[in-house]
């Protein structure tokens, strides 16, 4: 059997004065368009048919733009904080190289990137490469702990070589530890 679904429904006027809950949709019956709701404006917002220019001569560029700004507030996604780490030496024949610092809240991701301190594989002093390895591993992230407000941060090395795609072919380059610095991008 064919399912159906039915959406709440009613005149103009009385979805002019019906507040819906939030990501609620009601069908006009005399316009016949939909309207979506928020949870507090009075009516929904009309959405438009591609058979008709306007819904009651609404025009879309004559919304001002604090209307769009307080939309975009109120949905957008909380802003990251980012820290980064001085930058530190790479040693390849370690097992892990270890990161402290004093950040309080637990990181939502953390990124890495190599910075070129001398001119090696295409790459010039102050680069920063993100297509890099260590050993038969591409795009090697990071583990953390958090631990009694101080963030450690432990990068595998398994006394393996460090890689980066050379610049110019794309080749996969053994680089020499003394050239390169290894950076962490802290997202909280």
């Amino acid at each position: 059997m064919t399912r159906v679904l039915q959406l709440r429904r009613g005149s103009t006027s009385e979805n002019d004065n019906f507040t819906g809950l939030l990501g609620e949709i009601t069908l006009d019956t005399d316009m016949m368009t939909i309207r979506v709701h928020d949870g507090r404006t009075l009516g929904g917002f009309s959405l438009a048919r591609t058979d008709s220019a306007s819904i009651d001569g609404f025009d879309i560029n004559s919304v001002p733009d604090e209307f769009w700004q307080s939309v975009i507030l109120r949905n957008a996604p909380p802003a990251l904080n980012v820290s980064e780490t001085n930058p530190i030496p790479i040693i390849s024949q370690v097992n892990y190289l270890h990161y402290i610092t004093d950040i309080t809240t637990q990181p939502k991701f953390i990124d890495t990137a190599l910075i070129c301190q001398s001119p090696e594989a295409g790459y010039a002093i102050g680069d920063v490469v993100h297509s890099f390895g260590v050993g038969n591993f591409g795009t090697p992230r990071p583990n953390y702990r958090l631990e009694s407000g101080i963030l450690n941060i432990y990068f595998m090395v398994g006394f393996q070589y460090f890689w980066v795609n050379h610049f110019d072919t794309g080749a996969v380059t053994q680089i020499s530890d003394n050239n390169w610095k290894i950076l962490f991008r802290i997202y909280y």
